[in-house]
């Protein structure tokens, strides 16, 4: 595939001139051997530059690869290929009579890309995406096969690792009996007296949307496993009519919601997976801190709403439990999650980018590594406490840096 080359949201043009889709192991192994730069797209949905390999490097694709869902229902694992998405996932899963612990708000995202930049889902007791990865298998810059998994002294480091250790061909994922869902929504939560914790903690999955425009939050969508009680939530009003996170767009494209029943993986995703996301028209930021400052953040925020405002289209608050993955923005810490969608203009978003990322510095906020931040990587470093060994972990793995792009070369710490 040739011609212009450009991620979901079309707000990054790739300077790589070709994105290679190899249809087989064997042909990307050989592709990565004789590459001296290498960057997976994965399906796109990042903000910035961190799949950019470069106007001399390949960008991979690994649409064109045999997908392979293999279910182990004695381990209670599910073994995927690297460029299988979530959607597609979570029907084979839910088909064997099992389900994944949590999926984040949109099903069409690649699970490996997903991993990679620590994208979570929600519940106070839910840990990340990557949390649930039992093992890794990457091709490394020689082309050479490698799998890590739990019990290894890399693991931490290779699954959240941002695609600076190698390609991704296939994660190996715990799995859970399968389980059902019902959404409830409600409408106009206040900021004032908000007891957080006890709000995050109501459900299953907890998500609070606000378009900042006022105080409080416009709506709040429970999903709660059918065999756990139904929540009280006597803050807010039930909603009357489906409802769409961003005011004005149609609900049809929502997952089900007034109680009814469904399968996790039509529930747990607030969209249909049979509903495919156009491209444009947004850009994306998100902020992790420690959930114990979520109140304070929100304040913070509210302060400056009337800088956020107009260049917002909704904000959604969400909460993920602590992992240990070294590079996860949960790692560590548990977690609430500050996730703005913005309108389609970089020139004048940034600008509040920024504002939000000063009224958020108390609280030492992690980015999302696949959103629009502003933050230096000098600060970044600063808020891993890991940055230095995962420094050791490339330069064992990918010594010629054919994995490390200038997104992660200017996160990485200097050579000691």
């Amino acid at each position: 595939m040739t011609g212009t080359l450009t991620n979901w949201a079309g707000n990054i043009t790739y300077a790589a001139e070709e994105l290679h889709r190899p249809a087989s192991l064997a042909a990307l192994r050989a592709l990565v051997a004789r590459s001296t730069r290498v960057r997976v797209l994965g399906s796109g949905h990042s903000f910035n530059r961190i799949a950019e390999p470069g106007p001399d490097g390949v960008l991979l694709s690994l649409a064109a690869l045999p997908p392979a869902i293999d279910v182990d229902t004695a381990a209670r694992t599910v073994r995927v290929s690297g460029g299988v998405r979530y959607a597609e996932l979570a029907r084979a899963v839910h088909a064997k009579g099992f389900a994944l612990h949590n999926m984040a708000s949109l099903p069409h995202i690649s699970v490996a890309g997903s991993v990679a930049t620590g994208t979570h889902g929600s519940g106070v007791a839910n840990g990340s995406l990557a949390s649930a990865v039992r093992e890794i298998e990457l091709v490394t810059a020689d082309g050479s096969p490698l799998t890590v998994g739990r019990g290894d002294d890399r693991f931490d480091g290779t699954v959240t690792a941002l695609g600076a250790l190698g390609v991704v061909t296939a994660l190996t994922l715990d799995v859970e009996p399968d389980f059902e869902v019902s959404q409830h929504v409600f409408t106009e939560l206040p900021l004032e007296g908000l007891d957080f914790e006890t709000v995050a903690a109501s459900a299953y999955s907890v998500s609070l949307f606000t378009d900042w425009e006022r105080p409080g939050f416009r709506q709040v969508w429970l999903k709660r496993r059918t065999d756990q009680p139904l929540p009280d939530f006597p803050w807010a009003e039930p909603a009357t009519e489906a409802m769409h996170p961003v005011p004005g767009m149609p609900a049809r494209n929502c997952t089900r919601q007034f109680g009814v029943p469904g399968p996790w993986h039509e529930r747990l995703p607030h969209f249909r997976a049979e509903f495919t996301p156009s491209s444009g028209s947004e850009l994306q930021s998100e902020y992790l801190l420690a959930r114990s400052d979520a109140l304070a953040a929100l304040h913070a925020l509210d302060a400056i709403r009337g800088t956020i405002a107009p260049l917002l289209q909704i904000c959604e608050v969400r909460t993920v439990a602590a992992d240990r993955q070294w590079l996860s923005p949960a790692y560590g810490r548990d977690t609430v999650a500050l996730h703005f969608t913005w309108v389609d203009d970089t020139e004048a978003v940034l600008p509040v980018v920024r504002s939000v990322e000063r009224a958020l510095e108390p609280f030492a906020p992690r980015p999302h590594w696949g959103k629009v931040f502003a933050v230096p990587p000098e600060i970044l470093r600063e808020r891993y406490a890991r940055m230095t060994d995962f420094r050791t972990l490339v330069d064992g793995l990918d010594p010629a840096g054919t994995f490390t792009n200038a997104f992660v070369a200017d996160l990485l710490p200097p050579r000691s």
